[in-house]
């Protein structure tokens, strides 16, 4: 009797671990489910800032470089500079050809008084010829003025400065590199903008709204950086249809029965990140958005 009783709570022991198992397999299933298919998580994230190319306004050799790899420089700082020697010559001819279209205006402008005190001598023809030449010389003294401006701006933009604060990089410009207009010289990372961008698949939208909060953990770097939902893409490039706008659309005629989701980017705006942590745009990041109520805590990775 005592052998029957023990076996058969045997059996009760082993069908009950054995349903337990189960139970706890199905709910593992179940959470990686929702983890990886209904709630918003991606691990296709991205550091990004935006990059400033740093590009001359003017041609000429680079006579000095101010700035090396990775330097911080602030907004207005002088990043390099251009031999201004052809542009001061160029300042100091337009300089010239003012001051001589003002004399000249200033001459004409004598002459054309004095015609017209003398109008009882002097024909109407001359004194109309007279102002015709003021009028000219007027028009002349600003265009002279004008290229003298624009010499100066020439002269001034030799000095090329940071149009913002942030980090230069991919900085190997040396002295006597010749540059030529609206070439880029070298980058500038604009370090305010430091962001990250999320590329969530379209199934899990519905459950992202700017403002939500965000945990954002970078490969290989222990700590959790804080964010909030700052916006969700507009629109992304449709790869299954192309040609000019002003024309019928071409449409891919290939159509598969598996379709992959697409990805939308989402932006994530910085709010807090832990000391000892860099942040250095392409790094890869795994990125969760949190619903309203959810409580936050460490990536379970």
């Amino acid at each position: 009797m005592d052998k029957a009783l023990k076996s058969w709570i045997m059996k009760i022991v082993r069908l009950l671990c054995t349903l337990l198992a189960i139970a706890l397999l199905l709910f593992a299933v179940r959470a990686l489910w929702i983890r990886y298919q209904v709630e918003p998580v991606t691990r296709d994230g991205k550091v990004l800032a935006d990059i400033v190319p740093i590009a001359p306004d003017v041609a000429g050799l680079v006579t000095e470089v101010h700035v090396h790899d990775n330097q911080t420089v602030r907004q207005g700082q002088v990043l390099l500079v251009i031999d201004p020697s052809r542009y001061t010559l160029a300042l100091q001819q337009a300089q010239a050809t003012l001051g001589s279209e003002r004399a000249a205006l200033a001459e004409a402008i004598r002459e054309d008084q004095r015609n017209r005190m003398m109008s009882n001598v002097v024909a109407s023809e001359v004194i109309e010829q007279g102002q015709t030449k003021v009028a000219q010389l007027r028009m002349a003294v600003q265009q002279a003025t004008a290229a003298r401006d624009l010499a100066q701006l020439n002269l001034d933009r030799t000095q090329v400065r940071a149009p913002v604060s942030g980090e230069v990089a991919n900085v190997t410009l040396q002295p006597g590199t010749y540059l030529t207009v609206g070439k880029p010289a070298l980058a500038l990372v604009d370090m305010p903008s430091l962001r990250v961008e999320g590329y969530f698949e379209e199934t899990k939208l519905q459950r992202i709204h700017p403002g939500d909060r965000a945990s954002v953990h970078l490969m290989g770097v222990p700590g959790d950086i804080r964010g909030h939902v700052e916006s969700i893409a507009s629109a992304i490039e449709d790869r299954e249809r192309s040609g000019d706008a002003s024309k019928p659309a071409d449409v891919n005629p290939a159509f598969t029965w598996v379709r992959l989701a697409q990805r939308i980017p989402v932006r994530i705006a910085i709010d807090d990140v832990p000391k000892g942590i860099r942040l250095v745009p392409g790094q890869t990041a795994t990125v969760v958005v949190h619903s309203p109520g959810q409580p936050r805590g460490l990536l379970p990775w």
